[in-house]
């Protein structure tokens, strides 16, 4: 691992607060945070928050409330329907403001549902995707740096198909060199759904997405993670991203995006 997307700051009262590094910066603008990292680090909250529980994340749902600052910001997550079988857990994060109060700017909603053995009843909807050649990546994403330098981006030959393939990894720690789980190495990769996926080119239209939504079947493992995407453009200037996800040993997922399109 090269570092680290957030630094851990002393908390105050309830409320965990984390300094976020260069590698959560945007490419759409540098003074904001990439989405990725703010879902990583609330899931990381929510795992935490569930721990001993029995129960594991079925649902993780991101929505973007305002632009994510590159500055200190503060954290917390919390039960919002318990149950031993169907749980809701809900974490956010806050930034402040030149003034008024603290304003949240995202939050994730997370279903946990209770473990049991179904291994005999098991099944994926699609086979295993094989990493091939890496393709060049898109020019636009080449030099962004930020957050694009501490993941690895592999585009994938997909020719003739139907959707565009990449494989990615992580290459940094969420928080400090805290441990880190396969499902928050997901996170932080995930919401590049968008950009796997994209059918506009990104010098004529700003194409963000507002929401990242993904459900999972089994559980992730490992670093390495393929999202299989397409966008869909309406008339009006919204679209949507849907992503088949996957890990080293198959199919896990899927993931959906809301997407505000305009002209640059």
């Amino acid at each position: 691992m090269i570092g680290c997307y957030y630094r851990r700051l002393p908390a105050e009262g309830d409320l965990q607060t984390f300094s976020p590094t260069d590698y959560t910066r945007s490419n759409w603008d540098p003074e904001l945070q990439h989405g990725s990292p703010p879902l990583a680090l609330l899931t990381k909250l929510i795992e935490e928050k569930a721990a001993g529980s029995g129960l594991r994340i079925g649902r993780l749902s991101l929505d973007i409330l305002g632009g994510v600052p590159v500055a200190p910001l503060r954290a917390r997550a919390w039960v919002e329907r318990p149950g031993s079988r169907v749980c809701m857990i809900v974490a956010e994060m806050s930034a402040a403001r030149d003034s008024g109060p603290a304003r949240v700017v995202a939050r994730v909603t997370a279903w946990l549902l209770a473990v049991t053995d179904t291994a005999d009843v098991a099944s994926d909807r699609y086979p295993p995707l094989v990493e091939g050649r890496t393709a060049p990546l898109p020019g636009y994403f080449a030099d962004a740096g930020g957050y694009f330098d501490a993941i690895t981006w592999r585009p994938q030959y997909t020719e003739g198909e139907s959707a565009a393939v990449s494989w990615f990894s992580p290459l940094a720690h969420i928080v400090d060199t805290e441990p880190t789980t396969a499902l928050q190495r997901l996170a932080v990769v995930v919401d590049c759904a968008n950009g796997v996926g994209a059918v506009l080119d990104p010098n004529r239209f700003v194409f963000m997405n507002t929401d990242t939504v993904v459900h999972l079947h089994r559980l992730p493992a490992g670093n390495d993670f393929a999202l299989r995407a397409r966008a869909s453009i309406g008339p009006d200037g919204v679209g949507t991203t849907t992503a088949e996800v996957y890990d080293r040993a198959g199919f896990v997922g899927t993931s959906a995006q809301t997407i505000l399109v305009q002209r640059s």
